[in-house]
């Protein structure tokens, strides 16, 4: 294992992609999304994630040089399209469309289409607060959750994701996937030759296992069961058909160079709720938030996140030695071009 700094790793992420074919500005844009995952204690959806990336720049899977188009089809409406490119220079673009429409409707809904996998979804919505805005966010993924009853994986694990201002304090955001353990978990235990937990997962054959290679080929287990498949199918209305892009199905992989780009969605809405000295959102909220943490045993959704994140900015972050070598080499293509 090895200490990278946050800064160093981010480097040497933008690096490696740059030598895979994308633009400077996309590949420093998703490096940045990556090392923030790393700090807040999300390795499957942190450094690992540039290897594959990388690959599907090489194969063609995913554009690294789109520029997102945007457009307002109405006031309080921004469309994106991530042209088969990366999300996060699309959803990054777009929350800032987002933030003037709201400002001046009062409410935005942001849809990006023909999108890619987009990362943490508690950081696009955390984003959203630095505008002062409520946020809540909605992303479908390939194909890992079955319908309740089915055997066959139809819905993506559908991560949906809420934050909101606060006064003098961190905003709060509550990010969860609809699946019992997130894909990109049981592929990192895969890669590491790791076991995932019991209760996640089926195999092929609809049968209970902790083989994470057998998960991947299975389905994970919904979050509330049947009420947990429900909220995938609604995740995959809000983000795969009204922002017209692919349903988990119909997908291909995110972890995958090859085969055509998984077209994703994801949806966001940002609400405005105004100045704290023209309303009472600010305060009530501190109501609410108090009234939790005053209970012994309790504590904030995310404060646990952001402990992580403060330790990684002061210490740096631990990679295994065989993907630093890995970046390290792809970096290496760039610096010699």
């Amino acid at each position: 294992m090895a200490v990278v700094s946050l800064s160093d790793l981010q480097d040497l992420m933008t690096t490696a992609l740059v030598a895979a074919g994308t633009s400077g500005p996309n590949a420093a844009c998703v490096a940045k999304a990556l090392a923030r995952a790393e700090a807040d204690g999300l390795p499957s959806h942190g450094a690992s994630r540039t290897t594959t990336y990388a690959d599907q720049v090489i194969s063609g899977k995913i554009d690294g040089h789109v520029i997102p188009t945007i457009t307002r089809p109405k006031p309080g409406v921004v469309h994106v399209d991530a042209a088969t490119g990366f999300a996060f220079p699309a959803i990054e673009q777009g929350i800032k469309a987002g933030a003037t429409a709201a400002a001046e409707t009062g409410i935005a809904f942001v849809a990006v289409a023909n999108s890619h996998h987009f990362g943490v979804a508690g950081h696009h919505v955390e984003d959203m607060t630095t505008h002062g805005m409520i946020g809540l966010c909605f992303g479908n993924s390939p194909a890992a959750i079955a319908p309740w009853g089915g055997g066959r994986p139809l819905y993506g694990t559908n991560p949906i994701a809420f934050a909101c201002p606060r006064t003098n304090a961190p905003p709060l955001v509550i990010d969860l996937s609809l699946a019992k353990m997130a894909r990109g978990k049981v592929r990192l235990a895969m890669d590491r030759g790791e076991p995932i937990p019991e209760g996640m997962a089926v195999d092929a054959d609809g049968v209970m296992t902790t083989d994470a290679k057998a998960a991947m080929s299975g389905a994970m287990l919904p979050m509330g069961d049947a009420k947990g498949a429900s909220l995938a199918l609604i995740v995959e209305v809000l983000a795969a058909a009204l922002t017209a892009s692919n349903f988990g199905f119909e997908a291909t992989s995110i972890f995958e160079a090859d085969g055509p780009p998984p077209r994703l969605g994801q949806c966001f809405m940002m609400i405005d709720p105004g100045p704290p000295s023209q309303n009472c959102f600010a305060d009530r909220m501190e109501i609410l938030l108090t009234a939790i943490t005053d209970q012994p045993g309790t504590r904030l959704p995310g404060d646990r996140r952001l402990t992580l994140r403060q330790t990684a900015e002061a210490e740096g972050i631990t990679l295994p030695d065989a993907l630093l070598h890995d970046l390290q080499s792809r970096a290496k293509k760039a610096l010699k071009s």
